[in-house]
């Protein structure tokens, strides 16, 4: 375990609290890796700081060091989420695609994260959870729906989008449809269909986006 050796008074050189940070650092990655995989497998209430420290392979006082008390490491991973949720927008928007193949892009990124990466599972069960939970978490997928409806906004500018609906009422309305489909498919299928489920979703609600979703990298092709 990492202990602040100034408060003791002992003045490590830079290059030594260099490397301390560089280990306090990794030790928060491992133990939130852990917590993540727990709090996805188990959910919120059924894990335990003995569970994420043996995963991590640490002891419940090295796990205490980092984060107070199981709903720091809640709050943390949930962070770890919406960071990733982020990450994959950025990768969407460098894409440049038209305004309604980035939103198929962006659900079809994210179905694909859900599936795949704990760290999105474990943040969606946790937002669930979230009245268990006694600390404040992101509210859900806000800046998510924003993005979205700057989308559908511009398809509209462009004249494109006329028959469609608002674009901040048809942005909530895919992404309600996104999240129930993808928590459908995690009880049904363990998200194993959860692309093609967003495929049809998309293609269901915006059917003008067929056009564009050629273009999509993740889009599923034809057989």
């Amino acid at each position: 375990m990492e202990m602040a050796d100034e408060a003791f008074g002992v003045q490590l050189p830079p290059h030594s609290r260099a490397l301390k940070q560089e280990r306090a650092v990794r030790s928060r990655k491992v133990i939130l890796t852990a917590a993540a995989q727990a709090f996805a497998a188990k959910g919120y209430p059924a894990v335990t700081i003995l569970d994420v420290a043996e995963a991590a392979g640490m002891t419940k006082g090295a796990v205490y060091f980092h984060y107070e008390n199981k709903d720091a490491l809640a709050l943390a991973v949930t962070e770890q989420f919406y960071g990733r949720i982020g990450e994959i927008a950025e990768t969407v928007e460098e894409l440049a695609l038209p305004p309604l193949g980035s939103v198929a892009e962006l659900l079809l990124r994210t179905a694909t994260a859900f599936r795949d990466e704990t760290v999105i599972q474990a943040g969606a069960r946790l937002q669930l959870e979230r009245q268990m939970i006694g600390v404040r978490l992101p509210l859900p997928y806000e800046a998510y729906t924003r993005l979205i409806a700057s989308w559908l906004a511009r398809d509209r500018e462009a004249g494109t989008g006329d028959d469609l609906p608002a674009p901040e009422t048809l942005a909530t309305v895919l992404v309600s449809a996104f999240f129930g489909a993808q928590h459908i498919s995690w009880v049904l299928d363990d998200r194993a269909d959860l692309v093609e489920r967003t495929t049809d979703l998309v293609r269901t609600i915006i059917p003008s986006a067929e056009k564009d979703m050629g273009r999509c990298p993740s889009a599923p092709r034809p057989r």
